[in-house]
């Protein structure tokens, strides 16, 4: 019997870059057994919701699920469906390895390392209350009563976003952390904070990863003070192996770290939780081009061979990879914004760099 995997097709350009990944991921020659599952703005109007619960039962049941990209609207609509996949199963450690491949144009060169982000806590965990309602009053009221000195520090008309962080949720995803370097022969975790600032949320941040680290002596563990690790990454990123960062660092630095290695056109991820991996890719939905076979599709496929490692499917994660490097390399059958120059007639589509990649692995297989 093949892989039970939940596939999300997702919204804008998804499902383009969906499909061409799903064809590359059955020339493998890996057996899969793919559960379609829809999600997303384009559902809205038939669904009533842009996350229909038969998605969640499905990801529940298969315990395994690839998912293009869906629209989140800024400032106003719905929450962001990602967001709410990761707290309804959740996928606490948000992996999003920055690896560079030669053939992408960057400022940098031969960069591998592995940004893993807390995925439910923090400022991200949406707890909020909008200025001027009787429950943001309500907060604000009670807030001063117990320090007095925050009357000065709120003003009146003041919108209140609640960060937790909590022992357990940090010590699970520094274990995931320490965990996943020693399995992927890495030898260094870095915890992110700002704990001189926020003591009490971020510096029992780093008091409980310092706590952690001790129980993995063979992985070298340090720390740095958020701003400190970008200028960090941006001056030697080739001291840095593992950093594990609370919800709002990580995705700022995770997209750093794209930066890095080229952009977000090559920058995977996974949401891995105790009982569910959700694999994707770090870009937006990009509706604009929806439907013009146009986009990118290397940073879904690269987050799919990272769901074959998940699966245990190494050699197949090999080869593909091994594929995608191999294009990227000859630059020759790419998206317009893989070349020099992004109005270079050669630049091929969506669905032709899926017909390279199947081509190279046929020849591998």
């Amino acid at each position: 019997m093949g892989h039970r995997v939940t596939f999300i097709p997702g919204d804008g350009t998804g499902p383009e870059i969906a499909e061409a990944t799903k064809r590359v991921l059955d020339a493998t020659g890996v057996d899969f057994e793919w559960d379609v599952q829809e999600a997303g703005v384009d559902i809205m109007e038939t669904a009533g919701t842009p996350l229909p619960d038969s998605v969640i039962e499905s990801i529940r049941d298969t315990t395994v699920a690839i998912k293009g990209p869906i629209t989140t609207p800024v400032g106003h609509g719905f929450r962001s469906v990602n967001v709410a996949l990761r707290k309804a199963l959740d996928l606490y450690a948000c992996v999003r390895p920055c690896k560079s491949y030669e053939g992408v144009r960057s400022k940098y060169e031969d960069i591998d390392l592995v940004i893993v982000r807390e995925n439910t806590e923090d400022l991200y965990a949406g707890i909020e209350f909008e200025k001027d309602t009787p429950e943001n009053l309500a907060i604000i009221e009670k807030i001063i009563e117990l320090d007095p000195s925050a009357r000065g520090t709120i003003k009146p008309h003041a919108g209140i976003s609640i960060k937790p962080i909590s022992v357990e949720g940090t010590q699970r995803v520094v274990r995931y952390a320490f965990d996943y370097a020693r399995e992927n022969g890495r030898s260094k975790v870095t915890a992110v904070h700002k704990a001189n600032i926020m003591k009490y949320t971020d510096g029992l941040w780093l008091a409980v990863a310092t706590e952690v680290a001790k129980e993995y002596p063979d992985i070298e563990f340090e720390e740095r003070i958020v701003d400190n690790m970008c200028m960090q990454l941006v001056q030697k990123p080739e001291l840095y192996d593992v950093i594990v960062l609370p919800n709002l660092y990580g995705d700022i630095l995770s997209d750093l770290g794209a930066g890095l290695v080229g952009g977000l056109g090559v920058a995977p991820g996974a949401n891995i939780g105790a009982h569910a991996a959700l694999f994707e890719p770090t870009h937006g939905s990009a509706p604009k081009y929806a439907g013009q076979n146009k986009v990118n599709p290397l940073a879904m496929m690269l987050s799919g061979v990272m769901m074959l490692r998940h699966l245990k499917e190494i050699d197949a994660a090999d080869r593909m990879e091994g594929a995608i490097a191999e294009l990227v390399r000859e630059g020759k059958s790419v998206t317009y914004d893989m070349k020099p120059n992004r109005d270079d007639p050669t630049a091929v589509g969506t669905s032709e760099v899926a017909d390279a990649l199947i081509e190279k692995l046929q020849v591998t297989a």
